[in-house]
């Protein structure tokens, strides 16, 4: 117990700090957050397709790439020779009204280099509709 004196009551500095506003703010804080975070992350409710896989049937003027194993391109069973000569056809088809879609068909077993210089080359050309096509997995 401290006995203060007259002189030395008022003069004296405190060198403490008062936590007590700091942990009340901190504590508000906490409590305006946990309730609008919930609002925040909710999302609408919406009930996704159970399907993985929808069969679309392919028209007539549909230009299908084909990407071989060993990195072979194939227009429509035709074998090109060069990039060049893939840009230039997909250019050609490009200008036609409407525009055909571009199907790829990348063997599961190439590398990824050949079908993005496929996709890169649909770019430069303008064609607008480009589609991958994959093999579903097996029903269990």
């Amino acid at each position: 117990m401290s006995i203060f004196t007259a002189n030395e009551g008022e003069d004296e500095i405190v060198a403490t700090i008062n936590t007590t506003p700091l942990v009340d703010v901190m504590l508000v804080l906490l409590v305006i957050f946990l309730i609008t975070i919930p609002v925040v992350t909710h999302l609408v409710p919406v009930e996704l397709p159970k399907e993985r896989i929808h069969a679309q049937k392919t028209k007539p003027e549909d230009i299908s790439i084909s990407v071989a194993k060993n990195g072979g391109i194939y227009w429509n069973e035709q074998k090109l020779t060069g990039e060049a000569v893939l840009l230039e056809k997909l250019k050609k088809a490009a200008v036609v009204q409407p525009q055909p879609a571009v199907q790829i068909r990348g063997d599961s077993n190439s590398s990824y280099e050949p079908v993005g210089r496929v996709v890169l080359a649909c770019q430069r050309a303008g064609i607008v509709k480009i589609g991958f096509i994959t093999e579903p997995p097996p029903k269990v």
